[in-house]
């Protein structure tokens, strides 16, 4: 049963539910960045409902995926326990004294922004992001009979070695537990095994192997369930669950590498924050899946859940799309304290553990570990994942940050695995995809590289209702990202996407200085997948026409599809584009891969036609006009046509002089970006700029917004640059991007709690 909750007490809403009574809200009004907190703040939310009369005699929990900070509840007036502290954990509560099945109950939420807890302050509310406060995940209850299968922790291994620990509580009698293995759709892949239980038993395990299963990895998301059953002594169901798995193998190789399934692989990943300009931290599946397919189209194999657990259902979405995941517990630059802690450790991994898409548990950021705690995530994992220490060289790899292409090259020559957890920071698009070609000449082809995560995915900014909407980045502290805030394609996106495709050109260069020159009609490939034959792509070509000036597009004049080669992980083969004979009349060719169901992998376009040729066809002499002179100094190139000369700085490459008829004409040092601020109105589409730090393979296009506040530095050392005032940041209005149908955690505008249960919230 569930219960209405919020997403982030600071916004508006997403709109009314017409099953639910809204929670109220008072008093969570102010927008925080960083360790700049208000102090004092609380929400107060009270719902009532009414659970079935069938409850009666059942064990009901009240649950909470997560509450920033503190949380404190009673139900129908008692105390429901202790209060719970710590922001993005899973907890709940027993509540089958105070329930009242079938009879209206109240329930009565209180969430202090703050903890009271120092450490869970210095871990999760001094970080170098955004913080909210409120219940911003799902609230539920739970109902079980009186014995019950409370949990499962899996260990499945890529040969089929599997071992359940299946946890009971309640009133367990002798009887038995059984678990039956199904592939995805349902199928049978082995009998049922089972094991005794003892009266009073509080964990039993359950093992079996099974032959030949469809492994786990990335590029073949192969999901199995476990179907868990407690008998009684008689035979009969008392209770049972179904959990998802997967079969697959994680080695840390030291001075070698990340292996899955005992193959090594690279991880091409970035860093993602639960973050939506007009949510906050509340997420729903469906955002959770359009960000995974949006990592996926730029061919991104994992993510870093910095810098907390995330939601559920996003890393559901990980293990069924297939993304490598490091999960990571709270504490930027401060951890908790080993009493503060251990629950929340606790909580992480137990909920966490059977996700096939986790490779490693991440304690803490950048100094924000207690090492006290690493003991703790293999106590409660049977898989023993790695722990790593995002910054240091610990759990046998260098996750070192920010890292110059020196020192990568330097750790790349080391004796250690060396995967940074955070490299070329997208601020002001100076890295991302602006310097990813170089680095990855490094990292894909060391010995010891297993890949990398970017910093980070999106422009980590928020919708201000008390700023007219305007989208806030806390002047220059909020991440520039890969994307905009509300996921915009930039130029990061599609320069990532090229460098990060899995199927590679062998020879870059020939396309990019030769082409078409000696080209016989087959194009040499690299297959970077690390488990895939490219066999299970599609290719296919197209021939283009460019408009002549004053005409707009191209025209695409034949088209066709290619045979797709058989060419191994790790190996190079031959693609036969089978073009027509007068293939090299057109102006470019366009090749265009894509998975089995058809998503686009990569696609290339090689210029035919040069620039001489262009200008042959549309530079057409007029018969008695004067030809074009140039001379040349030390500083300058002038062209002169008749009496008309123009002159270009060799040093800059900009007009220094154009003279007409003898008369200067006042048009120099040129052309030049021009940037500046902008004020918007909400809804009003925002001017195009051209932003001056784009550079690259790829060109980058950014929107103007209103920035916030004074330039703040950021405070890592490694980020020496700052924003100067011409400088852009930020993406088109809010106006422009709906939501819709988003996971039913309401968030109230700020108005007293009456007004808040006559009134829902309109849509943004």
């Amino acid at each position: 049963m569930g219960v209405p909750v919020h997403g982030r007490a600071q916004e508006r809403g997403l709109g009314h539910r017409p099953d639910a009574v809204e929670l109220g809200v008072l008093r969570l009004g102010t927008y925080n960045y960083g360790g700049t907190l208000t102090p004092g703040e609380s929400g107060k939310y009270r719902h009532s409902f009414t659970p079935p009369a069938s409850w009666a005699g059942r064990q009901v929990f009240l649950v909470f995926e997560g509450a920033m900070t503190d949380t404190t509840v009673l139900l129908n007036g008692r105390s429901a326990g202790p209060r719970h502290q710590g922001a993005f954990y899973r907890f709940r509560y027993d509540v089958t004294s105070p329930l009242l099945p079938g009879r209206t109950n109240l329930l009565e939420v209180t969430v202090d922004k703050d903890s009271s807890e120092t450490t869970v302050n210095q871990a999760e509310r001094q970080g170098d992001y955004w913080n909210f406060g409120g219940i911003f995940r799902p609230v539920y209850l739970q109902a079980f009979p009186t014995a019950r299968v409370d949990r499962i922790a899996v260990r499945a291994e890529a040969d089929g070695t599997f071992a359940a620990d299946v946890h009971l509580a309640g009133n367990v009698g002798s009887g038995r537990v059984s678990v039956r293995i199904r592939t995805a759709d349902g199928t049978n892949v082995g009998g049922s095994v089972s094991t005794a239980v003892a009266s009073g038993a509080t964990r039993v395990t359950v093992s079996t192997k099974v032959p030949g299963p469809k492994q786990w990895t990335t590029e073949t998301p192969n999901l199995h369930q476990a179907e868990v059953v407690l008998t009684d002594s008689s035979g009969a169901q008392v209770h049972g669950l179904t959990e998802r798995f997967g079969f697959r193998t994680v080695e840390v190789r030291a001075g070698d590498g990340v292996y899955v399934n005992g193959v090594r692989v690279l991880l091409k990943g970035v860093n993602r924050h639960t973050l939506h300009p007009t949510l906050g931290r509340a997420s729903s599946p469906r955002l959770a899946r359009e960000d995974i397919e949006l990592m996926k189209s730029m061919n991104v194999n994992a993510v870093r859940t910095s810098h907390y657990p995330p939601d559920t259902y996003f890393l559901d979405l990980c293990d069924e799309l297939g993304l490598y995941v490091l999960d990571e517990l709270g504490g930027w630059q401060h951890s908790y304290s080993t009493a503060a802690g251990s629950p929340l450790v606790q909580a992480m991994v137990t909920r966490d553990v059977n996700h096939p898409s986790i490779l490693f548990w991440d304690n803490g950021n950048e100094g924000g570990w207690n090492t006290a705690l690493d003991s703790l995530f293999g106590s409660w994992d049977p898989q023993k994942r790695a722990v790593l220490h995002p910054w240091s060289s610990f759990g046998g790899i260098d996750t070192n940050h920010g890292p110059t292409y020196s020192q990568v090259q330097s750790k790349l020559a080391g004796s250690t695995v060396y995967m940074p957890t955070e490299f070329l920071h997208g601020l002001y698009d100076g890295g991302a995809g602006a310097g990813l070609d170089d680095y990855w000449q490094l990292m894909a082809t060391a010995p010891r590289s297993a890949g990398g995560f970017i910093w980070s995915l999106i422009d980590e900014s928020i919708r201000r209702d008390d700023g007219g909407g305007a989208i806030d980045t806390h002047g220059n502290r909020g991440p520039d990202g890969i994307v905009g805030p509300f996921r915009e394609k930039e130029g990061s996106y599609y320069a990532i996407k090229d460098i990060w495709s899995p199927i590679q050109l062998t020879s870059r260069s020939y396309y990019e200085n030769t082409f078409p020159a000696g080209f016989d009609g087959t194009v040499r490939l690299t297959n970077r997948y690390a488990f895939t034959n490219t066999s299970t792509a599609r290719f296919g070509w197209q021939l283009i026409t460019y408009a002549t000036p004053g005409g707009t597009g191209h025209t695409v004049t034949a088209r066709g599809t290619c045979a797709s080669p058989s060419i191994a992980p790790g190996a190079t083969g031959v693609l036969t584009l089978g073009l027509p004979g007068n293939w090299a009349d057109s102006d470019a060719v366009r090749l265009t891969v894509t998975d089995a169901s058809g998503v686009e992998i990569v696609t290339w376009v090689w210029t035919v036609k040069k620039a001489a040729d262009h200008v042959r066809r549309i530079v057409v002499p007029v018969p008695g006009a004067p030809s074009v002179t140039a001379t040349r100094t030390d500083d300058t190139v002038t062209m002169t046509a008749g009496t008309t000369t123009v002159s270009i700085a060799r040093a800059t490459g900009r007009l220094s002089r154009v003279t007409r008829n003898g008369t200067l004409v006042s048009l120099a040092d040129g052309p030049a970006p021009a940037a500046g601020s902008h004020g918007v109105r909400p809804g009003k589409r925002l001017p195009e700029a051209v932003h001056p730090g784009a550079a690259g393979r790829l060109g980058e296009r950014r929107r103007a917004v209103p920035r916030w506040g004074p330039l703040v530095p950021r405070r890592h050392p490694r980020d020496r640059e700052q924003v100067p005032p011409g400088r852009l940041r930020g993406t088109r209005g809010p106006a422009e991007h709906g939501v819709g149908d988003v996971h039913p955690h309401p968030v109230l505008p700020l108005r007293e709690l009456t007004d808040a249960l006559d009134r829902p919230p309109a849509r943004p």
